[in-house]
């Protein structure tokens, strides 16, 4: 008891330091918890081992070392203090960087450039930083039935990440606009998800610093937890003999010298391993580790675990459509600040003085892209789907990937409608100072279908809004499927046909939560690390309520 109040207090020591010295500035946090898998021991043990250090890795990984040991290995490096990632002014950059070290891996699928994150704090490292609550339809469909654990769980993340956005011109015009074209009613600042038009929060500060999911690292005591970074883990280890279901009881993972380690879990009724590698990397991993469809694991020459056809299924994007808006006046640079969110299941947002094609100048023919900006919708859901396959067993390499882009039509109903929305709020009174005079919105229309939304082709000239849809699909970024809950995983997030392995992350979501998931997928991280502990506390004291 005494080691462990000591082990607190060291904990708050290192909290405070962290919001002293890293709130004013953009410096690194010292913690002496996180190194090179290099360092790592070749066999180590742990009551907990975390696979993924990303948006839910991290508040699961930090919560459990409140009382636990454990192992949190992060195949990518730490985003402090890369100026590519914490500042705002270098949004996007990353989405360029192919190098082994980029904070982002390019995937393609069906001609939409897509990123996965490869980096500490994931996907809160390389998105537009809006933050926002899901919507009530998600907590039924995750299983999550404790309203005021929810709601904590949101806040712990909110303490120390999420910053209230100043508006400038652009972003009031345009959320103005979508008010007058209809999204109603005007629902000011706040992160619940409302019909209507609204302000979120970001998680960039006032400076235009991001603070990342990493932040949440300030949370774990620094005794209980050990960080690898470059930890690229290769399978899960299961012990059958004896058994009526598969044990996960360890890890194999390969450092940045290509040495591989091993990873075991302590002799615990709850000690249990997570992956939380995200939407690509954890169906990836079950697999490779031999949860999977049987043709897949027979093709890569992997033993059966456990045949789980289902793994690798309902593999949805939300697609993002919109236009880029030229204006006659610079545009402040500025991220997704201000959202609407329509009754028909279309979330419009906008950026201003942005390169959001991430190309040349040349590419926005005759116009420049700080003399505009973009509005957005991404269609909720979607009811499309695909589905993942594992090509070899290298855990570095990207999976094939579908998502069937648009194949359900009430997905494309809710594109075009969310386009005419878009439309009408350009048009309005409310963005007049910006919008060409004499600029049409079939002007509008026939300009953007020229521009490179996606790798196909198309024949540049616009026909209907259907078509728009299709031909100028993009991603926003919040893929997800592939061990979704009912399906791979039970209701307390375990997979099915094994002991000791659960899946905590967006693979497991049935819709991308809200106009973001960030919020949700760093609750649902704190939510799961909180019941496991208490499950943990219950079986400790098996007669405390006898």
């Amino acid at each position: 008891m005494v080691s462990r109040s000591w082990r607190m207090i060291a904990a708050a020591i290192v909290t405070i330091i962290f919001l002293l010295d890293f709130g004013v500035s953009d410096m690194p946090p010292n913690y002496t918890f996180m190194r090179e898998a290099t360092e790592a021991p070749k066999v180590s043990f742990y009551d907990y081992i975390v696979v993924g250090g990303g948006t839910t890795g991290i508040p699961v990984a930090a919560t459990l070392s409140e009382n636990s040991s454990v192992l949190l290995l992060e195949r990518g490096g730490s985003p402090y203090p890369n100026p590519n990632v914490t500042l705002s002014a270098n949004f996007g950059t990353y989405f360029l960087d192919s190098s082994p070290e980029s904070p982002s891996q390019q995937f393609v699928v069906e001609g939409v450039v897509n990123a996965r994150p490869r980096v500490l704090g994931g996907g809160t490292c390389i998105n537009a930083g809006f933050y926002t609550r899901a919507e009530d339809r998600f907590y039924t469909e995750a299983g999550l039935t404790d309203a005021n654990l929810i709601e904590e769980s949101y806040q712990y993340a909110e303490k120390v990440m999420v910053f209230e956005p100043v508006l400038g011109g652009w972003q009031t015009a345009l959320r103005a606009a979508m008010l007058e074209a209809g999204v109603t009613p005007d629902n000011g600042y706040t992160f619940d998800h409302l019909n209507g038009t609204k302000t979120g929060g970001s998680i960039f500060d006032p400076d235009g610093v991001r603070h990342t999911a990493a932040d949440l690292l300030q949370y774990a005591d620094p005794e209980g937890l050990s960080l690898l970074l470059h930890a690229s883990v290769h399978k899960i280890l299961f012990r059958t003999k004896g058994r009526s279901k598969p044990l996960a009881y360890g890890v194999v993972f390969e450092d940045s010298l290509g040495k591989m380690h091993r990873a075991y879990l302590k002799s615990g009724k709850k000690n249990e391993i997570i992956v939380s590698a995200g939407a690509l990397g954890s169906p990836q991993l079950l697999i490779l580790s031999g949860i999977g469809p049987k043709e897949q694991l027979d093709a890569l020459k992997i033993k059966v675990v456990v045949e789980q056809p289902l793994v690798g299924q309902y593999m949805a994007d939300n697609p993002l459509n919109g236009f880029f808006i030229p204006a006659l006046v610079p545009v402040e640079r500025s991220l997704v600040q201000t959202v609407g969110i329509t009754e028909f299941g279309s979330y419009i947002e906008e950026s201003g003085g942005i390169n959001f094609l991430l190309a040349d100048t040349a590419t926005y023919l005759g116009y420049n892209y700080e003399m505009g900006g973009f509005i957005f919708e991404k269609t909720d859901g979607p009811v499309s789907m695909g589905n993942l396959t594992v090509v070899n067993r290298n855990p570095g390499d990207n999976p094939n990937v579908t998502f069937n882009y648009f194949k359900e039509p009430e997905d494309l109903e809710k594109c075009v409608k969310g386009l005419e929305v878009m439309l009408a709020a350009i048009e309005s009174d409310a963005f007049s100072n910006y919008r060409y005079p004499n600029m049409t919105a079939q002007d509008i229309l026939d300009l953007n279908i020229q521009y490179p939304y996606n790798q196909n082709e198309n024949s540049k000239t616009f026909s209907t809004l259907e078509q728009y849809c299709k031909d100028t699909k993009g991603t926003i970024w919040h893929y997800h499927g592939g061990c979704r809950i009912g399906k791979v995983l039970d209701d307390e997030y375990k997979v099915l046909g094994v002991d000791g392995l659960r899946v905590v992350d967006g693979s497991t979501f049935v819709n991308s939560p809200g106009t973001n998931p960030q919020a949700s997928l760093m609750m649902l991280g704190r939510y799961m690390g909180v019941t496991m502990l208490a499950q943990r506390c219950a079986a400790d004291k098996p007669y405390a309520d006898m």
